[in-house]
């Protein structure tokens, strides 16, 4: 049995609803809709205020689709509950971010600017060189922060680009230190 699958997912003050192998999950911030595999069985036990994934066999596919399941639906409670928050920040000098209608223009060391379009459900807010992303759907914030930290990633000898909050660059020595060195050695 799998240890993740077989764990009921608690929702708490969401509203949840289950028909046809489509379960809606809503929230005080927003609402996500996902489309159960067919294999797979969501119960909801209103008593106990929880959802159950139930698998028909022990096939391989059966297995990992059960853990799957539970997971994408603990997090779409997790998500219209309390929502997910990514931050990035932008490093180098005269590289910017800013908001401009439904797109985030990025200045970040390219001779134009880049335009990254935002998609529906998430919301971007700026605070100096950082980005803050949020939304419900942890999916969709993730992919989001990693197409705005793909336009520039940081490069290894300065460290310049977009990363996540809290990321660790780990900065080369350059040409100048390797020729320091082999001068020194004779």
């Amino acid at each position: 049995m799998s240890r993740i699958g077989k764990k009921p997912v608690p929702i708490g003050a969401a509203k949840v609803a289950v028909a046809d192998g489509l379960v809606k999950v809503e929230g005080p911030k927003g609402k996500l809709e996902l489309r159960v595999h067919p294999a797979m069985k969501v119960t909801l036990d209103a008593a106990k205020k929880e959802l159950l994934v139930a698998r028909p066999d022990d096939e391989r596919q059966s297995k990992a689709l059960h853990g799957l399941t539970r997971s994408l639906l603990a997090n779409m409670v997790e998500g219209v509950l309390n929502g997910y928050k990514k931050t990035l920040e932008i490093q180098g000098v005269g590289y910017k971010a800013e908001i401009k209608g439904k797109d985030l223009m990025l200045s970040v060391g390219y001779v134009n600017t880049i335009a990254v379009p935002i998609p529906a459900g998430v919301t971007v807010t700026l605070e100096a060189n950082k980005i803050h992303v949020t939304g419900a759907d942890k999916q969709m914030v993730g992919q989001f922060a990693s197409d705005v930290r793909r336009v520039r990633k940081p490069e290894p000898y300065k460290g310049k680009g977009v990363r996540y909050l809290g990321e660790v660059v780990k900065i080369k020595p350059g040409k100048a230190f390797a020729g320091a060195g082999a001068a020194a050695v004779k």
